[in-house]
């Protein structure tokens, strides 16, 4: 599972001209599920996602978590994020796990957030969609399963 992370004072996602997602402080993620997740990688990245450090506190230092500041996520489903791009000009997504396999972990992901207490807004999976952020910093961070776990 890999996660690009950009904390955000605000973020919205578009389908067909409507908003479909909006949300102000917290974390606007693009979601890349591969072919060996299952529920169990799911749940240690959630985890790992909201008590990272990454707001700051008083004193201006990343000592806050999205838990600590009551953030919100707008989560969007990204296959292109397993793009392999070692040969050619065409990128090969064979690691992007396919539908049958990553719609149901990505909605589990989003289920979890939630019941660990944070408002989640998401995208339609497979969808084409516009998303529109600010991105407070400018704080990026890619998590993946690899190296975590």
């Amino acid at each position: 599972m890999r996660l690009v992370i950009q904390r955000v004072s605000k973020a919205s996602v578009e389908i067909e001209g409507k908003v479909n997602g909006k949300i102000d402080e917290g974390f606007m993620l693009l979601v890349g599920i591969t072919n060996d997740d299952n529920k169990e990688v799911v749940e240690k990245m959630a985890d790992k996602l909201i008590n990272l450090r990454i707001f700051e506190d008083e004193n201006e230092k990343l000592n806050l978590s999205l838990m600590d500041v009551k953030g919100e996520i707008l989560s969007i489903s990204q296959f292109t994020l397993y793009a392999n791009c070692k040969k050619g000009r065409r990128p090969s997504f064979l690691d992007a796990a396919k539908p049958d396999l990553s719609k149901p972990l990505y909605e589990y992901f989003n289920e979890y957030l939630e019941k660990k207490g944070v408002h989640v807004e998401t995208g339609i999976f497979g969808a084409m969609m516009n998303v529109s952020l600010i991105n407070e910093g400018p704080t990026t961070i890619i998590l993946d399963s690899k190296e975590i776990l």
